[in-house]
């Protein structure tokens, strides 16, 4: 209605704007309310920025040494001391051997930047009280809880369990077109570092093994459930439980997981799982 009309100025903006406004379709948006939180923020995506390039980096080697016959993934090639016989793999072609080293450079100051930037992310991390509750909760590091303190910011800007499972890309959308079937799923366009945050926590949780979201998983593959989906449920809960210990300014305690959810069953007449 405002980017893509004909006519285009300023006053014709703000009106298309207070009509949207009056007519209820302007979604309110979430802002942090401290610069300091703000450039937090900022520094977790920038550190995630650094990953994403040291990656890149590194698989930019592999595809050239796979292109000449020496396949090998990047752990073959973080020590200095193991490049050498790679070299002596490759085609004797001097060029060749210079461009391998000079990408490995490249890829040692990535490496070396995204290092000094996470010791910097958990040096600023460890001084947030909310984010030292979060990593007592399993499959939760430092990493992975600033990820969650910045990007959810404060619990109270979602409604229900619901709403903030939907916000991590764990939650499940309806769509439905007139009497044809309807459709339940993960919606599609979700954000994505977030998502991998969470089902991240949960696999880290499930493969601790001693905790109560393990048991959560082998219950659910007893129960039937695939692997994925039993991740997935498990990532709910972990969700429910950071959001809760927010909300509440508890603790995490291992005793609580899943009892408000085994209540809720249970109030329901349904069976608990």
């Amino acid at each position: 209605m405002i980017a893509r009309d004909g006519d285009k100025d300023d006053p014709l903006d703000a009106e298309k704007l207070a009509q949207l406004y009056r007519g209820g379709y302007v979604k309110a948006v979430h802002h942090g309310d401290s610069l300091a939180r703000a450039i937090f923020k900022q520094h977790v995506g920038l550190y995630h920025d650094a990953v994403r390039q040291r990656v890149r980096a590194a698989l930019r080697i592999s595809s050239l040494l796979r292109r000449h016959g020496v396949f090998v993934r990047e752990k073959a090639f973080v020590k200095a001391a193991d490049r050498p016989a790679l070299l002596q793999r490759l085609p004797k072609s001097r060029t060749l051997r210079m461009d391998v080293r000079w990408l490995w450079k490249g890829y040692d100051l990535m490496a070396v930047v995204e290092d000094k930037m996470r010791r910097r992310l958990v040096q600023r991390a460890k001084q947030v009280e909310v984010v030292r509750r979060f990593v007592d909760v399993p499959g939760i590091a430092w990493v992975r809880a600033a990820m969650l303190y910045v990007w959810l910011d404060t619990p109270w800007r979602f409604r229900s369990k619901s709403a903030l499972w939907k916000y991590l890309g764990i939650g499940l959308e309806r769509r439905r077109s007139g009497n044809g079937p309807e459709y339940l799923g993960v919606p599609p366009m979700v954000h994505g570092a977030l998502k991998s945050t969470i089902l991240g926590a949960a696999k880290s949780a499930v493969a601790q093994d001693d905790n109560p979201f393990a048991d959560q998983y082998r219950r659910w593959i007893e129960a039937g459930l695939s692997p994925k989906m039993a991740r997935r449920n498990v990532a709910r809960s972990l969700a429910a439980t950071v959001w809760g210990l927010w909300k509440n300014g508890t603790a995490y305690h291992p005793e609580w997981v899943g009892v408000a959810a085994a209540a809720e069953r249970a109030a329901e007449g349904l069976p608990k799982r």
